[in-house]
């Protein structure tokens, strides 16, 4: 027992992480709990406060980090929750604090005891990234290019090959594990090419969406009950959907959204009425009553991919791939921040373990990215199939049940407050996707779908 709490806190010596955006960030606070040194090599020219940068376009945009991603990064950042409630992120009851407008109605108010926030992502970034670059051991390159990995060692990634503050040399970073989070725009799949690997084609949802996104001030005049207005999209005859969250700095980020041609305008009066077609007054309304706005800021790639790494059998010792550089989602879903902080989470248990027993590093990334496919597996189904039903041409069988019964699964949770708390308790990830199917739930479900019979009119 003495010799394994010996080794249990001897740590590894360096690793590098590809990319300095959210994703990066958590990982960062993860690998500083195991290695000496953490290396953030990040292309774009960032500090210590930038928020959201120019290589994280959808990071304008409204987002939601869902109940389990915020469990996960209270747990590994504790007080995030309250520094970020004390510049203006509000805390409150999903059930409670959200006008949420669904294809049957709107939703019950009532308490569902699942609590979340809302901040921008400019918010969230700009806090992980001070905690992070404070850590012993961590430092961040900016303006760093990666252009490769190296292997030194046959089936081994020994480093990354950058170039640094645009100079044309191409220099050579050495570690112990590498780990790429650049995001939606990751080489990395190029890369294994160039290795003579073969890397299997990625799993494409296309989402055909378009997001136009602005930030205005809160008017002392709205309603304080909610803090997030919101109006669903479902295929195939609501195409316009749009959400407005309470955010810092008595601020309302409005994120519009349409499929197909329902482009949203981004001039001032087109914007207005696009968020009136929408039919929830909580939202339009606090869109009209603003005094003060920020740049508008468009977003149309939004296609949903994962990168099946973990079907690879000649997957790289010592390298890793997580958040939007493994899987990519549609952000009307809000899943992704939540799924990275989940992958991190994972990272380090898999690693405790490895030390608790004395282990090293080799043996560890195949079923890593096995793991971070049953992460992702869930989440993914849930909104492929959604996406799908845009499409008239690809609507596989698992698609159109999973529309058919999410269809009366709405008309059964606009009446029942308890079919509702369980529909916002899997959306936030905090219970499975079989909770919908509970023989309580299925029941109610079916006899909503059951066709009426018409009963004639008793004679009199």
């Amino acid at each position: 027992m003495e010799n394994r709490r010996r080794r249990a806190t001897d740590r590894w010596g360096k690793a590098i992480i590809i990319g300095g955006g959210y994703a990066g960030l958590v990982t960062a606070r993860i690998l500083a709990d195991h290695f000496r040194e953490v290396a953030i090599l990040e292309r774009d020219l960032v500090t210590e406060e930038t928020g959201v940068h120019p290589h994280v376009p959808q990071g304008y945009h409204a987002h939601a980090m869902l109940a389990k991603g915020a469990e996960v990064l209270e747990k590994y950042f504790p007080g995030l929750r309250g520094e970020l409630q004390g510049a203006g992120a509000p805390v409150f009851d999903y059930g409670e604090g959200i006008s949420f407008l669904t294809p049957a109605g709107f939703a019950p108010r009532c308490r569902t005891g699942v609590r979340i926030q809302s901040f921008t992502r400019d918010e969230l970034e700009r806090n992980l990234r001070r905690k992070v670059l404070k850590l012993p051991g961590v430092s961040l390159h900016p303006a760093t290019h990666c252009e490769g990995l190296s292997m030194r060692r046959p089936g081994t990634v020994t480093g990354v090959k950058y170039r640094a503050d645009g100079k044309p040399e191409l220099l050579c970073m050495d570690a112990d594990l590498v780990v790429d989070a650049s995001g939606r725009s990751s080489a990395l799949a190029a890369w294994l090419n160039e290795l003579g690997q073969t890397v299997p084609a990625k799993r494409v949802v296309k989402a055909k969406i378009t997001y136009t996104t602005m930030n205005f001030d809160r008017s002392p005049e709205d309603p304080p009950e909610f803090h997030v207005a919101k109006q669903m999209t479902f295929a195939p005859h609501i195409p316009r959907g749009g959400v407005v969250l309470a955010v810092e700095n008595d601020r309302w980020t409005c994120s519009l959204f349409g499929y197909g041609d329902e482009v949203p305008p981004t001039d001032d009066d087109g914007y207005v009425d696009f968020a009136k077609s929408l039919g929830n007054p909580d939202l339009a309304g606090r869109l009209e009553r603003r005094t003060h706005q920020e740049r508008v800021y468009r977003y149309i790639n939004v296609n949903s991919q994962w990168s099946l790494y973990h079907t690879m059998k000649d997957w790289p010792e010592r390298l890793l791939a997580v958040g939007d550089a493994v899987c990519t989602f549609n952000p009307v879903h809000g899943q992704g921040l939540t799924v990275a902080a989940l992958e991190a989470d994972l990272l380090h248990r898999t690693l405790l373990q490895r030390r608790m027993h004395g282990a090293g590093l080799d043996g560890v990334s195949r079923n890593f990215q096995r793991g971070v496919a049953r992460t992702v597996l869930a989440p993914w189904t849930l909104s492929s199939n959604s996406d799908l039903m845009w499409d008239p041409h690809q609507r596989p069988l698992a698609a159109r049940f999973a529309h058919w019964y999410n269809r009366h699964l709405f008309e059964v949770a606009v009446r029942d407050p308890r079919v509702w708390t369980r529909f916002v308790r899997v959306i936030n990830m905090v219970a499975p996707p079989t909770a919908l199917f509970h023989p309580t739930v299925l029941t109610k479900v079916i006899r909503q779908a059951a066709p009426r019979r018409h009963t004639p009119p008793t004679p009199e």
